[in-house]
């Protein structure tokens, strides 16, 4: 306890330290430009509206017998729900949604909160990630890196019908376009087990095992790229290309961080990125009786933290979400344009064809029995 009241003291200290400064120089966050001498309070609106997911304390033990808390250790997997969450408001809400504090939400935003909440039942719970983990080499407790993150937000998908997310997580750098649609136009997956009474009621919790989770046509796609942009520190000759990033309308940010010290980046002025931060104990929040959750401490409503690119570890992973094809489309078209152009060392391929020397690409299906590490995870 004595730790978590040090933590929120700096995190509100950290409201006067980090002030935007005076400044003509655009910010760009997830996508959308904001001018700070004409629209400071939209910008500052926009970065509260993200779900903002801290270490807790207090939840049921991971496990049974597992932490009650993951302060100190799982800062990486709540960066990681947050870039995944972005994807579901983008979804469901739009990207231009907007939250105010005591306003009334929509059920599909409370629906996407329950998603995360830090229960054994909620599908992308701290509980469900670390169990994932498990199965990726990380024991209960251990810190994750942004590729493992990515890997288990891909497992953990294709147990969640009612957002029906394709994920991709590229390998080697590389990007390809062929995989990503045989992925996302990949047929619905049939499950017996898929309609049965027992796990119906589930769908309160974020499990929803209805028709509508099948539809034909296009499985929107979270898009992750896990990248090295040097060795011991970040090569300055990216620095461009991954600011460009940050101004695409499909962009999520990026996790990453410091050596064992994790943030969710969601934007950049200057040659600082600003990212919200989830080093704060909080305590457990579960959804009441009607559903709805107490969401105050799901948003940060202190100005954002920033730090300068050259600062950041050189291990990230860039995420991107293209709801309909045409987004991928366009993605890729200012990936060519923005990213790759002239540039003799780049940051990550893009490439038509699934490469040859390559094992064959197989559209993940979800398995039909427990695997290791996802106890809790209906089949």
């Amino acid at each position: 306890s004595v730790l978590s009241r040090y933590e929120n003291q700096i995190t509100i200290l950290s409201d006067y330290l980090e002030e935007f400064p005076d400044t003509d120089e655009p910010v760009w966050i997830l996508g959308r430009q904001h001018h700070l001498n004409t629209d400071k309070s939209k910008l500052l609106l926009d970065i509260n509206a993200r779900l903002w997911f801290t270490y807790r304390r207090k939840f049921s033990p991971i496990g049974g017998t597992g932490p009650s808390s993951d302060a100190g250790w799982g800062c990486m997997l709540r960066c990681g729900q947050m870039m995944l969450a972005q994807a579901l408001i983008c979804r469901h809400l739009g990207r231009d949604w907007q939250w105010e504090k005591h306003k009334k939400q929509p059920e599909e935003y409370h629906r996407i909160l329950r998603c995360f909440l830090d229960r054994k039942d909620c599908c992308y719970s701290i509980h469900q990630m670390a169990q994932m983990g498990v199965g990726e080499g990380k024991s209960i407790g251990e810190w994750f890196g942004p590729n493992t993150v990515a890997q288990v937000l891909k497992k953990l998908a294709l147990f969640d019908e009612w957002n029906s997310l394709a994920v991709y997580v590229s390998m080697d750098n590389t990007v390809v376009i062929e995989d990503i649609k045989k992925m996302c136009w990949s047929p619905p997956q049939s499950s017996s087990a898929a309609h049965s009474s027992a796990h119906v009621h589930r769908s309160a919790l974020g499990w929803n095992k209805n028709a509508a989770g099948f539809c034909a046509g296009w499985k929107p796609l979270l898009l992750i790229i896990p990248l090295r942009l040097g060795i011991n520190h970040i090569n300055p000759v990216y620095i461009d290309a991954f600011k460009e990033c940050f101004k695409m309308p499909q962009s999520l940010g990026a996790l990453g961080g410091k050596p064992n010290n994790a943030y969710y980046f969601i934007g950049f002025l200057g040659n600082e990125l600003i990212y919200l931060d989830p080093h704060t104990t909080q305590s457990f929040v579960d959804w009441e009786e009607n559903g709805t959750v107490d969401d105050e401490s799901f948003h940060c409503q202190q100005a954002p933290h920033r730090m300068k690119i050259m600062n950041l570890d050189p291990s990230v992973a860039l995420g991107f979400f293209c709801k309909e094809e045409c987004d991928f489309d366009n993605w890729c078209s200012l990936v060519q344009k923005e990213i790759l152009k002239q540039q003799s060392l780049r940051m990550f391929e893009l490439v038509q064809k699934h490469p040859p020397h390559w094992p064959p690409f197989i559209p993940p299906t979800k398995p039909e029995v427990t695997t290791t590490g996802a106890g809790a995870v209906p089949s």
